[in-house]
């Protein structure tokens, strides 16, 4: 909090100054209601605290003159109102900013996210993904550091997505299968040397891409208000998942939880990477629907815009049509043994899942419905990720959480 001394409130008796400090503990949680969207006012702010109105405005006064939110003490009145409106809250659109980074099968990209999900900026995306991961990571740290450079913003730190199992403790990707990376790379470790070596502040972390989606999705965009979220996304190679359980971010006791990909859908299918034949990782992703389309993939775009541009370009093609038809019955398959045994109350696709859903919706929910016992018993909810580069936006909110636990820790 600011050490400066603050005037007596009236008629009470009691210092703004010990307001101030009762609300220590509040930062936190009143940072990620305003963050989250939750809090737009600062009267909806002191409900959702449990504080009085003069503690719930010393904690939004500090956390303003941290930099991190904007309060508009003189909003206007609502047509037909009454009364003096509540004071407005925002996150600063001028604010301090986390470096988020994604490596994927077709290259890897950098962006500066604010608080609020917001993509401040973000720099060319690279096409080549180098077979040594301190080369990529090296790179689009660089490239990071740049648009820093360029937009003057303080960093409070950097996350990572990559298309893999993140282990913990150690942050080791074990399954980079399509970046042609060693298993078991130490990508944390590697990618916080390069934040340190280009001079930044903060924190480095890395995940998995689809958990860090599912995470940006639960906070900002369609999976906002779901206690338990099921995510299934394919982005431009194989297909991950991730769930959200009372929500929090469920990773398991290693980090390796929700690896829907190998959930087997065709038994007589493409044989796996992991051994088996049918999983999902091969049935459902762009290069299966490329090759059941009759489609030879090109080199001059990713696969997932290849097949994003033939559903909805060409879905009356007969053959794209009964490619696209033969992904969702496997995806709604893979879907319903989820929901049998996840019971989620929401369930969000991404990438090419996304695409299908939008092309057919209720072939993908009836199969759904028809496969799972709580399908059938009223339905799960599922709907397209709403969020543009969900999984950088993720990636950012991994940089974000110690401001979010503690502001002024974080930020002293």
């Amino acid at each position: 909090m600011s050490g400066k001394a603050e005037p007596r409130a009236a008629g009470d008796g009691t210092t703004s100054r010990t307001r101030l400090d009762r609300g220590r503990g509040a930062l936190g949680p009143a940072l990620e209601l305003v963050h989250t969207g939750r809090a737009p006012t600062r009267a909806v702010l002191t409900a959702e605290l449990g504080v009085t109105r003069a503690t719930a405005g010393a904690v939004a006064a500090e956390l303003e003159a941290l930099g991190l939110i904007r309060v508009d003490a003189r909003p206007g009145a609502a047509a037909g109102s009454q009364g003096r409106p509540s004071h407005r809250l925002a996150v600063a659109e001028d604010g301090p900013v986390a470096l988020a980074a994604q490596v994927h099968a077709d290259g890897f990209r950098a962006a500066l996210v604010g608080l609020g999900g917001r993509i401040v900026a973000t720099a060319p995306g690279c096409e080549v993904v180098d077979a040594d991961p301190a080369k990529v990571l090296g790179s689009v740290v660089e490239a990071g550091a740049e648009l820093l450079r360029q937009t003057g913003r303080r960093c409070v730190g950097a996350g990572l997505a990559v298309p893999s199992a993140v282990a913990e403790p150690d942050g080791l990707a074990l399954n980079p299968l399509h970046l042609a990376w060693p298993a078991g790379a130490a990508v944390r470790r590697i990618f916080a040397e390069q934040v340190r070596a280009a001079g930044l502040d903060g924190p480095a972390f890395a995940a998995n891409d689809v958990n860090l989606a599912a995470l940006a999705e639960h906070r900002h965009g369609a999976g906002r208000g779901a206690r338990d979220l099921l995510c299934v996304a394919t982005g431009h190679r194989g297909v991950g998942g991730a769930l959200v359980l009372d929500g929090r971010l469920h990773t398991g006791s290693s980090g390796l939880a929700l690896e829907v990909g190998h959930l087997t859908v065709n038994p007589e299918g493409r044989p796996c990477h992991c051994g088996s034949r049918g999983c999902l990782d091969v049935e459902a992703d762009p290069l299966a629907f490329l090759t059941a389309a009759g489609r030879e993939p090109g080199p001059e775009v990713s696969l997932l815009q290849q097949s994003n541009d033939l559903i909805r370009g060409h879905y009356d093609d007969p053959a794209v049509r009964t490619a696209a038809e033969a992904l969702i019955d496997r995806l709604g398959l893979g879907l319903a043994g989820l929901v049998n045994i996840l019971n989620p109350d929401r369930i969000i696709l991404g990438g090419l899942h996304r695409a299908l859903l939008d092309a057919d919706p209720e072939r993908l929910r009836a199969v759904v419905a028809g496969r799972s016992l709580w399908g059938q018993s009223g339905g799960v909810p599922i709907l397209p990720c709403t969020l543009d580069h969900n999984s950088l936006v993720g990636a950012a909110e991994l940089a974000w959480q110690p401001v979010l636990d503690d502001p002024l820790g974080a930020l002293a």
